[in-house]
């Protein structure tokens, strides 16, 4: 999904879920205006057309925002994360996460204990 984007236009979906809802100018500040207005414009119409991005009219012109909820724009990234750097495998995706135990609280490692039980619960009950 979001993957499939080219880079420029990914970065402006995540300024977006970065920032929330931003007009052009907003945008260009948070590109350095690497751009010019005209190019934001032209790659917000694309995200629109393609459903990446929603805008809304304003006083100051319009406001755009993600389409997408960013639950959803996470795990399209994470998936592709995982199919990129750990060949589509997310056991090793979570190995890898808990090789930085040292950095997790233990908070962090009961919400990942927690988590797991849910997914086998779920999963014995379907």
């Amino acid at each position: 999904m979001l993957a499939a984007l080219p880079p420029r236009e990914r970065q402006i979906v995540d300024i977006l879920y970065e920032q929330g809802p931003s007009v052009v100018g907003e945008i260009l500040d948070a590109l350095n205006h690497e751009v010019t207005g005209s190019a934001v414009r032209a790659m917000l119409k694309r995200l629109e057309d393609k459903g990446f991005v929603a805008r809304k009219p304003s006083e100051a012109g319009f406001v755009y925002s993600p389409a997408l909820p960013e639950a959803t724009a996470r795990k399209s990234a994470l998936g592709q994360v995982v199919k990129v750097f750990f060949n589509g495998s997310p056991v090793g995706a979570v190995s890898a996460l808990l090789g930085m135990q040292d950095g997790l609280e233990n908070e962090e490692l009961d919400e990942l204990e927690r988590l797991i039980a849910e997914a086998r619960k779920g999963r014995v009950e379907k």
